[in-house]
């Protein structure tokens, strides 16, 4: 489903503060693949999401996504691929639009636009349907607006519209980070829910070792812009913290420095 093949970019190349983002990066995702990926600061995880979701072209390689090369293609245009969710709650949603407007643009994504306006009786029901799931009494608020909402209401309302069009592949770039806990155990909840319901291929940015040997089929741990441990099946399931650390020095050489990550503990 998703091809990461050879995928170098530098930042302020020639400069003295140039940086190697992505180093030779290859990663093969397969259809409903649920990948967790961690490392240290500045290993290349954002912008390994970013390359994806068309931010920014590579300076070298591809990406392919269900047999699509999108190296070239513009973000707005490979948006019809993806579904998104970023740390910052305030991100991913129109705060001045109510929540039945946001939704009615999720839903709306990348279809043909005619002259009607509004939104329909049928597509309210469909809205509230999707909302009764979050559990959130969202339901009963669809003309109020987005801005007004708490951050963990919003993310979940944010995973939501991600999903609404069932993604190729789902990008969540650390959506639980500026969450406090029992928050962001509900959302990450949601998240499985709906990754296993409508057997989406994901990708989950974590600072959290234990979100991340928890969540996912796979684990992935990112070293200088490259991939320095892969894991799957039984062997991440039975994986330990202290385990997880073991590997990446071997792997690396290094020790890992993601304070974030470390007293996730």
């Amino acid at each position: 489903m998703l091809e990461i093949r050879n995928v170098k970019k530098v930042f302020n190349e020639g400069t003295v503060n140039e940086k190697v983002a992505l180093n030779g990066l290859n990663l093969v995702l397969n259809d409903g693949d649920f990948v967790t990926v961690i490392g240290g600061n500045g290993a290349g995880k954002s912008t390994m999401l970013n390359a994806v979701a068309g931010v920014w072209k590579p300076d070298e390689g591809s990406i392919v996504i269900d047999g699509i090369d999108v190296t070239n293609m513009p973000e707005h245009k490979r948006a019809k691929f993806l579904g998104r969710v970023f740390q910052d709650p305030m991100m991913g949603t129109a705060p001045d639009m109510g929540i039945e407007e946001n939704m009615a643009l999720a839903h709306r994504r990348g279809k043909s636009r005619g002259l009607k306006w509004g939104i329909s009786k049928a597509e309210r029901e469909m809205y509230k349907e999707e909302l009764r799931v979050l559990d959130l009494g969202l339901e009963g608020r669809l003309t109020s607006k987005v801005g007004l909402l708490s951050g963990g209401q919003r993310q979940a309302l944010t995973l939501l519209m991600a999903t609404l069009q069932k993604p190729m592949v789902l990008l969540l770039d650390e959506h639980t980070a500026a969450l406090d806990p029992k928050t962001a155990a509900k959302v990450l909840d949601l998240s499985d829910k709906i990754i296993n319901e409508h057997h989406l291929t994901t990708m989950m940015v974590t600072h959290n070792m234990n979100d991340a040997i928890k969540h996912g089929n796979r684990l992935i741990m990112m070293h200088e812009g490259r991939i320095v441990y892969d894991v799957s099946g039984e062997e991440k399931k039975n994986l330990t913290i202290d385990e997880l650390l073991e590997k990446f020095t071997a792997s690396s050489g290094k020790q890992f420095d993601n304070d974030r990550a470390l007293l996730s503990r």
